[in-house]
């Protein structure tokens, strides 16, 4: 049977649903197409986020084959996982190859899902976007959909111990295609943003709790989340700590 592997994988993910009261509130699949390319643009703020940024398409019948580095691939364990869920190898470093593997997805009738902020995001809220996404779009001539998705990062993210116990929400929302032309990466990525920010905006006034100064809800809604700055602040020195340690393995 095509894609077992994936078939297997959401089978579990929605037994987990069921026996820990995970409660998806999910709106919007009518945008994904039920044949033919496309790319998802999905928002990233935890570990979890492939369970909920492939669920939308497979409510649609589609399997999304999300972008991973090369290194996840030549993992002895992580490495056969994701050949069989078909997802793309890329190569940080060379990212017009990125750009061709994906592209070619696209063309050849794939939903590719994309993480345009790279990295998960410390405040919950939408970071600066990589221009990836849309140039994929454009050059595939496909629909670019954003995805937002909250909830997921209460059980697993950054900086934060794991937490599985039960009854934890999830909301997510697929906006309208958009179809950039690529003749303006500035703008189309730009406008890309405000949708994203649209519509987490949606997910978190829609999450049924609400909890004023919780570490998971972002400031702009009461939360104790750090702002998109300081969290930008956070990152940028974690990055200097990780290239400090190579450093120092190295010697």
């Amino acid at each position: 049977m095509a894609d077992l592997l994936y078939r297997l994988t959401f089978a579990a993910a929605k037994t987990w649903f069921t026996l820990g009261k995970v409660e998806i509130d999910l709106q919007g699949t009518e945008h994904i197409p039920t044949s033919g390319g496309a790319v998802l643009a999905v928002n990233h703020n935890s570990h979890l986020d492939f369970i909920a940024a492939g669920y939308p398409g497979e409510r649609r019948g589609r399997f999304t084959r999300f972008m991973a580095k090369r290194e996840v691939f030549d993992h002895p364990v992580g490495g056969p996982v994701m050949r069989g869920f078909k997802h793309l190898s890329v190569d940080r470093s060379q990212g017009a190859e990125a750009l061709r593997v994906a592209t070619a997805a696209c063309r050849s009738g794939e939903v590719v899902g994309i993480y345009p902020e790279a990295t998960i995001s410390r405040s919950f809220q939408i970071k600066e976007l990589k221009s990836g996404a849309v140039r994929i779009a454009a050059d595939a001539g496909v629909p670019l959909i954003p995805v937002t998705h909250f909830g997921m990062h209460r059980i697993q993210t950054k900086g934060h111990p794991r937490d599985f116990s039960r009854g934890k929400p999830v909301v997510m929302r697929v906006g309208e295609p958009m179809y950039p032309t690529g003749e303006d990466l500035v703008a189309e990525t730009a406008e890309l943003h405000r949708r994203l920010s649209d519509l987490l905006d949606e997910c978190v006034r829609a999450f049924p709790l609400q909890e004023p100064d919780a570490w998971w809800l972002p400031e702009t809604h009461g939360g104790s989340a750090p702002s998109l700055e300081e969290a930008e602040r956070i990152d940028r020195e974690e990055k200097r700590e990780r290239a400090r340690r190579k450093a120092a393995k190295r010697r």
